[in-house]
């Protein structure tokens, strides 16, 4: 297993994957805006190619409104 931070959640996945993949393995909000991998922003068109090890930190951004 290996074990990553998700949104400051500690999670545990199977195996090194995608970004894409991981996206459709755990919880994330449906709008999502922007990835980043270990505080680097993953451009879209990239999701596909970079991969998430032991040990990265993952944050998924959405926008919230309010005032």
């Amino acid at each position: 297993m290996i074990a990553i931070t998700v949104n400051g959640k500690q999670v545990e996945i199977e195996r090194t994957m995608s970004v894409e993949e991981l996206l459709r393995t755990v919880e994330v909000p449906k709008n999502y805006l922007a990835v980043e991998v270990n505080e680097d922003v993953v451009a879209k068109e990239d999701h596909v190619s970079v991969m998430v090890n032991d040990g990265d930190r993952i944050e998924v951004v959405t926008l919230v409104g309010g005032g």
